[in-house]
Parts: C-alpha cells; structure tokens; sequence
C-alpha cells in the first residue's frame, strides 16, 4: 500500500514534466512556423508599427525579414533536435528564441507582434526543462562526411570565386562570391553571373564548383533521408524510433508477450494510458505496431533494450509472459536498472510465485490461483461478480 501511495504522489510531477517538455517542443516550433509567416507577410507589405519603428531604417526592416524566414528554418530544425532529446538542439532553440523577437521588433511591422510574444513566452519553459533534453549529438560518419563536404565546397567556391572575381561577370564583392558559388553548386544558374569567355582559368574554376557542389549536396541529402528511411524500417519491424524513445516518461513498461500478456496490453490500450512492449518476439512486434501499440524489440532479460524503453523513468514494470523461468530473469534485470520501481509479475505456475519475489518482484499473482478464488467468490454472491462478467466477456 505504501508503495503504490508512493507512486500516485509521483505522478502530478511526472505529469507535468511530461506536459511541460512536450510544451517546449509545440512553442519552439510554433515560433519557427510563426517566424517564416511573418517573414513572408512583411516582406510582402509595407505596412509598419511598433515602437521602435521610426528609428529601424527601411533596409535594416528589409533584412529582418528575409533573416528572419532563415532563422524560421533553422528553429524548424532545433525543434526536431528538441523532439529527439538532443542537448544542441536546447542550446540551438535557446540562442534563436531571442534572436527571432529581435527581427520581430526590426521587422516593425504590426504582424510582428505574435512573434515577439511567443519567442519570449518560450525562452523561460525552455529554461524549465533543460535537464530533459540532454543526449548527446551522436553524428556518422557519413553524416560528418556530408556537412563537411557541403561547407567546403562553399568555402571553395566563394573565395575561389571572389580571388578569380576579375575574370567573372557580375562578382565584384564576397557576397557576389557566395551567390555564385550557391547557384551553381545547386545546378539553379540563374545566369546573371557567369565567368568571362576569354578566360579559361575561370571556365574551369565553374566547372569544378558545379561538379564538387552536385556532389556534396547529393552527399547531404542521401545523410539526410536516410536516417529516415531507417526510422521508417525500424516502424517495420515493430521498433521505436529514437524520437519516440526520448519522449517517454512516466509509461508502463510490459516485459514479454505471449497468451497471458495479451489481456493485459489490450487493458492498457483501452485504458489509453501510455505503455510499451519489450519483447524478442517480432512477428507480435509488428503486429503490435499496427495497432499502434509502442514496441522495443528485444529480450525483455538483457539491459540494452530496457534503457531504450526507459525503464529508469518508468512507473511501474509489468513481467507476465508463458514462461517463469524468462520472467525471473527479467525481473533480476529490471530491478538491477530501476532499484526504486514496482514491479509486479504474473507466475504461470503459482508454485513460482515465491521464487519471482525472491527475484525481486514486488506484487506476484497467480492467474490460476486468481481465478479460483475468483470463480468462488461470484459463486457464493460475492461483489467480484461484475469483475467475473468483465473477464467472461473477454472470452
């Protein structure tokens, strides 16, 4: 009794770490959403108010705006760090936040305003969950390769370009310089800068800008996409994906699937409380993730899929399976990892029951044992006759 007095005074605060996360996640992206609307409208407008709007100078309103649909972008990024737990995603969010409703107020126009609130709103829930957002930034080798090669070509072409910029039409500063080297390493070419026809240094200078450019920007996008077309096979396969993982907080964990685990997953996914399944079987993954049940593939006795499943942050552990030797070692294993969390097993042989609380369970039931009292007590008019009707109707 005390232990589960324990647990329902900790759920109001998991709950609200839990609200408060997920809140930090919607307002960050709301800002950048918000941030490339405003950048659009305004530039489409001349419409202009604030206070600060008679001293911000039509060029500078000019730049904020078409910064401010860039750092749009860039907060659309840190947001789906945020959503993976990433701790540069928070130092991302955190440094663009103030800088989105400082182009707000340059913007100096009346549309600004949502902006400037909201990314204002937004820095001190951000602050607030800073200790959840803290995995490491875990880039491939293919990933580094990719933004190396993608920042180099850049830095190639633009001071190549800008070295070269008498042999060129149209380059006359380090701006002009990047523009070329952007356009053509994108195959765009809008045309308006294009290297001299008597000069074949800057001919081939072109060429090699536009070959190295395709490539790295193929390089990039196959970074990019892939670890999607990952996430997309690991949904397949009855996983979770990392994002997913790292939102979990304050779940039931349910270790094993069999005949006896079914019930159970289909009370809980009636009940609407969230939960995930460990579990070795990937037939049942999979078809446990086409009811949208959340899944982590793996054997329920070994620690590397339970940190994946967040047991550390667990309110409870469920172990029923077919087998009682399975469950006694993933309860061992759950209780070495969550030292502080109920676990509550089901023994498919009641002669078990002591030995999966030698193991560490806290709460052992006996199905059989269960139902006979059960069957008993409804015979004798008792009030668990409703319960009885429940279970018959499941049948």
């Amino acid at each position: 009794m005390a232990d589960d007095r324990s647990l329902r005074a900790r759920l109001p605060d998991n709950w609200r770490r839990v609200l408060t996360t997920r809140a930090a996640i919607v307002l960050v992206l709301l800002v950048a959403l918000l941030s490339v609307a405003t950048a659009v409208v305004n530039i489409g407008t001349n419409t202009v108010g604030g206070p600060f709007a008679e001293y911000v100078p039509d060029a500078v309103r000019s730049a904020a705006a078409f910064t401010g649909a860039l750092t749009g972008f860039l907060m659309v990024g840190s947001a789906l760090a945020l959503r993976r737990g990433l701790r540069t995603g928070w130092w991302a969010s955190l440094l663009l936040l103030p800088l989105t409703a400082a182009q707000g107020l340059l913007q100096s126009s009346p549309y600004s305003f949502p902006l400037v609130v909201l990314s204002l709103v937004s820095v001190p829930i951000l602050l607030v969950t800073r200790k959840r957002f803290t995995k490491p930034l875990s880039l491939s080798t293919t990933q580094i390769a990719a933004g190396s090669a993608l920042v180099g070509v850049q830095l190639y072409g633009t001071i190549g370009g800008y070295a070269l910029r008498e042999h060129f039409d149209g380059i006359s500063n380090i701006l002009d310089a990047f523009y070329f080297t952007l356009i053509t390493s994108s195959t765009v070419g809008y045309g308006d800068v294009t290297p001299s026809p008597e000069s074949v240094q800057a001919m081939l200078f072109t060429m090699s800008v536009l070959v190295l450019g395709v490539a790295s920007f193929g390089i990039a996008i196959g970074a990019l996409i892939g670890p999607l077309i990952q996430d997309r096979i690991s949904k397949t396969l009855g996983k979770m994906t990392e994002s997913q993982l790292q939102l979990l907080e304050d779940h039931l964990l349910v270790l094993g699937y069999g005949e006896l685990t079914e019930p159970i997953v289909d009370e809980l996914a009636d009940g609407g409380r969230e939960f995930v399944v460990v579990t070795n079987d990937r037939e049942a993954g999979a078809e446990l993730t086409d009811r949208g049940i959340s899944v982590v593939t793996g054997d329920p006795s070994d620690e590397e899929p339970l940190r994946r499943a967040k047991i550390d942050r667990a309110a409870a552990i469920l172990v029923a399976t077919n087998q009682d030797a399975e469950d006694a070692l993933a309860i061992l294993t759950a209780r070495e990892l969550a030292p502080n969390s109920r676990i509550v097993a089901a023994a498919t042989d009641r002669e078990n029951t002591k030995k999966l609380e030698r193991a560490g369970a806290d709460a052992v039931i006996s199905p059989s044992v269960l139902g006979g009292h059960l069957l008993v007590r409804s015979a004798l008019g008792s009030d668990e006759s409703g319960l009885i009707d429940r279970i018959l109707e499941r049948e």
